[in-house]
C-alpha cells in the first residue's frame, strides 16, 4: 500500500518535481446522488492544479455503497459525463468502505447518500481514529422541502455541509444554530449539475417535455391523471413534440422508489399514444437542449431548466402541498395548471426568487463554488483535523442513533457489529456466486416494490 500523500507543501521537494495527487472518493447509493457527488467532487477540485506552474493532479475514486437504489452500468452512463469512468466504479458494503479509507489514505471524501448513511459514515469514520483523516464534504442533490431538520442533523459532523442556494444557506444555519450545534460548516455553493447552453428558440421547433419523478405523485390515480393531460396535450397540438423523460427503466431504482412507473401506465392509456408523443430516458442536459418549455410537479430538472432559461412550468393541477414538494416554488411565478399550458400560456420566473434559489441564471455560475473549494483548500493546508463530532452521539440520541448505525452493521460507537466485515472472497468462482445472489436478491426486491406491493396494498383498500 503506498504511503498517504501529504496534506501540506513538502518543503523537500524541488520546483521540477510534480505534487503528489490530491486523492478523492466519492461514495453514492443511488444514481443521482452519484451524479452529484462525481460534480462536486470536481467542482471542488478543479483549481487543484495550481496557475499550471505548480501542478497538483487530482485522483478521484467512485464508489458506491450496496443496498436498494444501486445504480446499474447504464444508469451510470446515462448521468452524463462526470470525469469518473463507469468501468471504474466499484460497489461496496458500509464496512469495505470505511476499510478503503483506512488504507487508501484519501485527502477529500464526497458523502453522496441519504441522510441515515451519512450519519453512518461520520460515526464509522470517527471510530476509524485516523492519523490523518480526510476532509469530509456533504450536502444535497437538489431541493430541499421535506425533513429538513431530521436530514441536516443526520449530516452534521462533516466538515462542509454544501447548501445548493443562499436560501438553503438560511435555513440550514437556521437549524444548527436552534439546536445549539455548530453551523460553521455550512457552505453556501450550487447545484453542480448546471450547464448547458442558454435558450434559443428554432423555427421550427416546438417541444414540451414532462419531466416524470418517481415518488412524486405517489397515487396511481394522480400519475395516471398527468399522463392523461399529458397525452391530451399532444393530441390538442399535434404539430408539438411531446415528450415525457422519464428517471429508469422498469426494475431499475433511482434515489425514491418508484412503484408505478409510467412506462406500463402508458401502455394502457385509451386509444394509444399520438404519433407526436415519446417515452424518452438519457441524460437530462441533452434533452434540454431541445426543450421549449419544461414541465413538471417539482423535479430538480426545473432548476437546470431555469438556470438555461428554458420556459419552465410547475404544476398546480393536483394542488400545492408539501408531499408534492411543489410549495417550494411558491413565489416563483412558474405555478400553473395544465389548462393554462394547453391554451399556450408561458410562465415567467419572478427575478428575486431566482436569485435566492442558486439557478444563477444571472451569469454568476462559474464562481458558485468558489467559497467551498477555497474552504477544502484551507481544511487540507490546515495540518490535522479535529476528531469528527456528529451532533448525534450515543449520549443525545440514544434511542435513534444506534438503529441508524446498526442498518450498516455498525456499532453504537461507530465500530463494525460483530461478523459485520465480509471475509476475502477466495477466487472468482465465489464472487461470482455471490455476485449473482446478491443480483437476484436486488431484483426480487424490486419486484416486490414495482409488483407485489401495490397489489397488497389495493386488496387491503377492498
Amino acid at each position: 500500500m503506498p504511503p498517504r500523500t501529504s496534506n501540506t507543501a513538502d518543503p523537500a521537494r524541488t520546483p521540477a518535481e510534480p505534487r503528489p495527487a490530491l486523492r478523492v472518493a466519492v461514495l453514492a447509493d443511488s444514481d443521482t446522488r452519484w451524479k452529484w457527488g462525481a460534480l462536486t467532487a470536481r467542482r471542488l477540485t478543479t483549481e487543484a492544479a495550481g496557475d499550471g506552474r505548480d501542478a497538483r493532479p487530482v485522483e478521484v475514486s467512485g464508489l458506491l455503497l450496496r443496498g436498494r437504489a444501486t445504480p446499474t452500468p447504464r444508469q451510470l452512463a446515462e448521468v452524463g459525463e462526470v470525469g469518473i469512468e463507469a468501468a471504474k466504479v466499484r460497489e461496496v458494503t458500509a464496512i469495505e468502505f470505511l476499510h478503503t479509507v483506512r488504507d487508501e489514505g484519501y485527502d477529500v471524501v464526497v458523502l453522496a447518500l441519504v441522510g441515515g448513511g451519512v450519519q453512518a459514515m461520520l460515526h464509522g469514520l470517527a471510530a476509524l481514529n485516523l492519523t490523518r483523516r480526510p476532509v469530509i464534504v456533504t450536502g444535497y442533490v437538489g431541493v430541499v422541502y421535506e425533513k429538513l431538520a431530521d436530514g441536516l442533523l443526520l449530516r452534521h459532523g462533516a466538515d462542509v455541509v454544501l447548501a445548493n442556494s443562499a436560501h438553503d444557506a438560511e435555513r440550514f444555519r437556521a437549524v444548527y444554530e436552534g439546536v445549539g450545534a455548530d453551523a460553521s460548516a455550512v457552505t453556501e455553493a450550487a447545484l453542480p449539475f448546471l450547464g448547458g447552453a442558454p435558450y434559443r428558440a428554432e423555427e421550427g421547433r416546438d417541444t414540451v417535455v414532462f419531466a416524470a419523478q418517481p415518488s412524486v405523485p405517489a397515487s396511481r390515480a394522480d400519475r395516471a391523471y398527468l399522463l392523461r393531460r399529458l397525452v391530451e396535450h399532444a393530441r390538442l397540438h399535434p404539430r408539438r413534440e411531446v415528450l415525457l423523460k422519464l428517471r429508469s427503466k422498469p426494475g431499475e431504482h433511482t434515489t425514491h422508489i418508484e412503484e408505478l412507473p409510467y412506462q406500463k401506465l402508458a401502455q394502457k392509456v385509451p386509444g394509444g399514444l399520438p404519433p407526436n408523443f415519446r417515452l424518452v430516458y438519457g441524460h437530462m442536459g441533452e434533452v434540454l437542449d431541445r426543450t421549449d418549455l419544461l414541465v413538471t410537479v417539482s423535479s430538480t430538472a426545473a432548476l437546470e431548466s431555469l438556470h438555461r432559461r428554458i420556459p419552465t412550468a410547475v404544476l398546480t393541477d393536483l394542488g400545492v402541498r408539501e408531499p408534492l414538494g411543489n410549495h417550494h416554488f411558491v413565489g416563483s411565478g412558474l405555478l400553473t395548471s395544465w389548462d393554462r399550458l394547453d391554451g399556450g400560456y408561458r410562465p415567467r420566473p419572478d427575478g428575486e426568487w431566482l436569485a435566492g434559489q442558486g439557478v444563477a441564471a444571472d451569469g454568476s455560475y462559474s464562481a458558485a463554488y468558489d467559497t467551498a473549494r477555497a474552504k477544502v483548500a484551507e481544511l487540507l493546508d490546515g495540518g490535522q483535523l479535529p476528531p469528527l463530532a456528529p451532533y448525534y452521539t450515543p449520549a443525545t440520541a440514544p434511542g435513534y442513533l444506534p438503529g441508524i448505525l446498526a442498518r450498516h452493521h455498525l456499532a453504537p460507537d461507530g465500530t463494525p457489529l460483530p461478523g459485520a466485515a465480509a471475509p476475502q472472497e477466495p477466487g472468482r468462482v465465489r464472487g461470482a456466486v455471490r455476485e449473482t445472489v446478491r443480483n437476484a436478491a436486488r431484483g426480487a426486491y424490486r419486484h416486490g416494490v414495482q409488483r407485489v406491493a401495490p397489489v397488497i396494498r389495493r386488496m387491503g383498500e377492498l
